[in-house]
């Protein structure tokens, strides 16, 4: 984290809460500006930034849907966040599901004929 920020966090901010990956949530102290605007909400990732490790609750809050991060149940369908895998062994490869090679090319003969030229 660069020096700007750090003073930026320590003298115009309020910490306002942290998220179960360890980002931190800060709001500009000043809670109305003299043109009406909302103060400046950010987070502060722990890591490497990556806007979809931000929980709907807090993403909520950043987004001023919300005065207060959201208190939810969390229920059991609800799946931990993973990271983007493309690139990587781990990657979505619609061929290799279950071990069975998917099809995706139709054997229906065509309704049509092609267009060809004269040559």
């Amino acid at each position: 984290m660069s020096f700007t920020i750090r003073l930026l966090i320590w003298f115009k901010s309020n910490f306002v809460g942290s998220d179960s990956y360890g980002n931190r949530y800060y709001e500009e102290k000043h809670k109305k500006t003299s043109d009406g605007s909302k103060p400046r909400r950010w987070v502060v990732y722990k890591g490497n930034s990556e806007a979809s490790k931000i929980p709907p609750e807090w993403h909520a809050w950043l987004h001023y849907r919300a005065d207060q991060p959201l208190q939810g149940q969390i229920y059991a369908w609800q799946k931990p966040h993973l990271p983007n895998l493309t690139g990587t062994p781990y990657a979505y490869n619609p061929e290799n599901i279950h071990g069975k090679v998917i099809e995706l090319k139709t054997k229906k003969k065509p309704v049509y004929e092609p267009w060809k030229p004269n040559g």
